[in-house]
């Protein structure tokens, strides 16, 4: 029984040391921009390295961060579907929570983003639509983030994935959470727009 467990384990554990892995921060200083934590909102997302100037390093950001939540699913699936899906909610936490900067992480969109798209392409495209169509028409990267989050559940309820809609759920409601500051800064109308000086 306890071998039961094992894999399982594992898959979070991998997910999470993957997600864990602060992408704009180590580029940030890799690149002379200095610590993204004192830069901007003090977060380590792609959006605050764009603040920094380096359009670049902050598209880099985005893909990697992308990335290591597909990454996260695809490794992980290769031996089980359903340690794919574990191993995604490992990246997810371990990216909005990474250990090595004492739990104080990211708001985690673009990692939803690679790990939705992993787990389904459809959901993936939903995802991004919504994202970067807010993104365009209203220009708050935070407003198009958490609408992105709340239209995979409700995507997932229409394509029929509804073992997952738990766990989407529960990540919209972490990315909102995430967002906080942001919310209040929105309804104080002092929220910043991407590419406001």
């Amino acid at each position: 029984m306890q071998s039961m467990w094992i894999e399982p384990i594992l898959a979070v554990f991998f997910g999470y040391m993957l997600g864990a892995i602060p992408f704009g921060l180590l580029l940030t200083k890799l690149t002379g921009g200095g610590d993204l934590r004192e830069i901007g909102s003090g977060n380590i997302g792609a959006t605050n390295v764009l603040r920094t100037g380096n359009k670049a390093v902050a598209a880099l950001t985005l893909l990697l961060d992308v990335g290591k939540g597909a990454a996260a699913v695809f490794v992980a699936a290769n031996f089980d579907s359903g340690l794919g899906v574990l191993a995604g909610m490992g990246a997810f936490l371990g990216h909005l929570y990474p250990v090595w900067l004492k739990f104080k992480g990211g708001k985690g969109v673009a990692t939803l983003l690679g790990i939705v798209a992993a787990l389904d392409p459809i959901l993936g495209i939903v995802f991004a639509v919504v994202w970067l169509g807010t993104l365009l028409i209203l220009r708050y990267s935070s407003v198009g983030g958490m609408l992105a989050s709340i239209s995979v559940p409700i995507a997932a309820v229409i394509v029929g994935h509804y073992s997952w809609i738990p766990m989407f759920i529960g990540f919209a409601l972490l990315v909102i959470w995430k967002h906080r500051a942001n919310v209040e800064r929105l309804m104080a109308g002092e929220e910043p727009k991407v590419g406001s000086s």
